[in-house]
Parts: structure tokens; sequence; C-alpha cells
């Protein structure tokens, strides 16, 4: 799952979000240092993880890909199902999808001296390109690609792999309606617990 589908997966807890959002570059024991609830958010994103990798469906999706992408297969599904979570945003959330970013914005700004340095040298480009609100579209999911490829030195390819989201589209979305309902029952049974 990529940042939209791991924030809206935290609950209305905003630290929680927080935490879920930016635990990619926290290591080990380091989330230790954070307040309580950033720390759920970061476990609740390790579980995530963890759990989304060995789910079958998923990995469905990403044998899809694996011949061309190798082991960035995996990277460019969570980016794939973020698109589809957004651009069927209604069937999950009452909430608007945009007003949904824009709350999610401002709690970054809320809460920026306890972000990663990481999270807030990102979160200027994030807020002005508005990646959250780009994952609607095909095109937007190709800018997202070609930015993730150029972080690789183009080495993944990933640039090219919205030609995978168009030919295969129904199979990538029926995946994700699957995918998603077992994962929000699992990442809430997990909240419940921490």
């Amino acid at each position: 799952m990529n940042f939209l589908a791991h924030i809206y997966l935290s609950g209305d807890n905003d630290l929680i979000k927080i935490g879920n959002f930016m635990a990619d570059g926290i290591r080990g024991k380091q989330f230790e240092h954070f307040p309580e609830d950033v720390q759920k958010g970061i476990i609740l994103h390790r579980f995530i993880d963890t759990y989304t990798d060995s789910h079958d469906v998923f990995r469905q999706s990403t044998k899809r890909l694996h011949e061309k992408y190798h082991h960035y297969a995996g990277v460019i599904v969570d980016i794939l199902y973020d698109h589809f979570l957004a651009k069927n945003w209604e069937k999950y959330s009452d909430e608007k999808l945009d007003l949904f970013i824009n709350r999610f914005y401002g709690s970054l700004h809320d809460n920026y001296s306890i972000l990663t340095e990481r999270t807030q040298n990102i979160m200027p480009t994030m807020i002005r390109e508005n990646w959250l609100w780009s994952y609607q579209t095909v095109d937007g999911i190709q800018h997202i690609l070609t930015q993730m490829d150029r972080r690789s030195k183009n080495q993944s390819k990933m640039q090219f792999a919205s030609q995978e989201l168009k030919e295969f589209y129904s199979e990538f979305e029926s995946e994700f309606d699957l995918f998603f309902e077992d994962i929000k029952q699992q990442a809430n049974q997990k909240l419940l617990s921490l």
C-alpha cells in the first residue's frame, strides 16, 4: 500500500496517520523516540506492509509485473492500488477526498516539529503537486511512477508501468477490491490491539 491507503487505514487519529505515513524512513527501534500515537502509526504501517506482501491477491497482481520490473513489482502495485482507492474513494469514505487530503496536509503542518527530516523534505513538493489527489487519474499515476523511476536512477523502469495499468486495468481493479476489503478488517483489528 502506498501513502493514501496507509493514511486511510490509520483511522481518525492524526498522529497515527502521521506515523503510518512517515514510517518507511524509520528503522528498527528508532520509532520509540516519537510520541505514543505516532509509534502506533509506525507499528501499524509495518503490520500493513508485512500483511500486504504476503497476501495472495497482492502477489497475484505483482506476478503480472515481475518479469519486467523484478523486485520493483510490489512498489508499483502499491501505487496502482492507491489509484483504485482514490478513484473509488466514495465507496470507502463518507468524507470527500479533497477534504480528507487537505485535513491530512493541515495535520502535517500542525505537527511539523515531530516529522522526520525526510518527511519534512518531501512535504512541500507533495503538497504543491498534490500527490494524493493526483492518484485518481492514470496520468497522475504516470507522474508518480516517473518520479520514483528517477529516484532509482531510471533502473526500475517504473515510468513504463502505466502501460500495464491500462492493459490490465480491470484485473488490477478487481484484485484491489478483494484485497482492500481484507486489509481494512486486518488494519482495524491491529489498531484496536495497539
